[in-house]
């Protein structure tokens, strides 16, 4: 039987994203994007084993970055005592903005009893939908399936708005292009942004946050993060694969996954022990950035634990002696 795991380890899982951002907020705006990530990734790695859980990475970024680590897929991290437990990380979510000193860079990563989260190693894109408990119960399906204005007319219905007061954050790529006209049409605004898939998720999910939903195509290792940070928060979430390439889709399906299948967060975390874990690089409107002075540095980061509902902000102060 699978050890169950301790509440402290939210609080360890913290250590974890703050030594990335405290790597990764050296490179900001310095257009090194591998460096920073490397830097970052490693540091995390570290922290990671210091953590007594035997823990594997469920899915890594290598499949759509072509960047391989200790970060990969099926690798173990921890002590190797302790419970085992599925682990989900990003290094740097946003690695384009931290590279051009934007804001809203974060450090993220979570844990779930090993088994308890989905897993479809041959995919790498997913098309998401994120909403707060507001709405979480008003989200059918044909959501994902439906024009752009269906859908966020049955959002602002739920949070009592009108649409023209629904803010949908939405990654500003070409994929997106149809999607970004079909919002305006209906009326509602967009904050577009052209990487850091988890922080928009965690806005939208977060109560009062400064985002209505999340629409969009993005990584799956993401949608799994952001899955987890929606569920802990009690929000709701609708995915599916959407793969975009040919050699994408052909793995897939060879894999026999279904392309049709509509999942929600509790088809992609199975158990309610959910730990997530936020620190943030550079300054935004959820977390503060890293901020350095001489031999000393202050992080700002976010702790949710889905079992008891509860979400933790953390200040934290460094010291370095030489």
């Amino acid at each position: 039987m699978n050890e169950h795991p301790p509440r402290n380890l939210a609080l360890d899982l913290v250590r974890v994203t703050e030594a990335a951002a405290l790597a990764a907020g050296r490179w900001m705006g310095l257009g090194e994007l591998d460096k920073a990530n490397e830097e970052a990734g490693f540091a995390m790695w570290q922290a990671l084993n210091s953590l007594d859980m035997d823990g594997r990475i469920v899915v890594g970024e290598e499949g759509r970055l072509g960047i391989h680590s200790n970060l990969d897929s099926g690798q173990p991290v921890g002590s190797g005592h302790g419970p085992a437990m599925d682990v989900l990380v990003d290094p740097i979510d946003g690695r384009d903005l931290l590279a051009r000193g934007h804001p809203d860079v974060i450090s993220v990563a979570a844990v779930a009893p090993r088994g308890s989260v989905w897993a479809p190693a041959s995919a790498i894109y997913m098309d998401k939908l994120i909403v707060n408990r507001e709405v979480a119960d008003a989200l059918v399906p044909e959501c994902l399936e439906a024009p752009a204005a269906w859908t966020l007319a049955l959002i602002a219905r739920a949070k009592g708005k009108s649409v023209r007061d629904l803010v949908v954050f939405v990654l500003s790529r070409p994929r997106h292009e149809d999607l970004i006209r079909e919002i305006r049409t209906a009326g509602a605004r967009t904050m577009l942004r052209t990487d850091g898939e988890v922080i928009g998720a965690l806005m939208a999910a977060s109560p009062r946050g400064s985002v209505d939903v999340m629409m969009g195509i993005g990584g799956v290792s993401e949608a799994i993060l952001a899955a987890c940070a929606t569920k802990a928060l009690a929000g709701g979430m609708l995915a599916r694969l959407t793969p975009q390439s040919a050699a994408e889709l052909e793995a897939v399906q060879a894999s026999g996954l279904d392309l049709r299948r509509v999942l929600t967060c509790d088809e992609i975390i199975t158990s309610n022990d959910i730990f997530f874990a936020a620190t943030g690089i550079t300054n935004g409107s959820l977390l503060a950035g890293v901020h350095y002075h001489g031999q000393e540095a202050e992080t700002q980061s976010l702790v949710v634990r889905a079992e008891s509902r509860t979400r933790r902000f953390i200040r934290s102060e460094y010291w370095f002696a030489e």
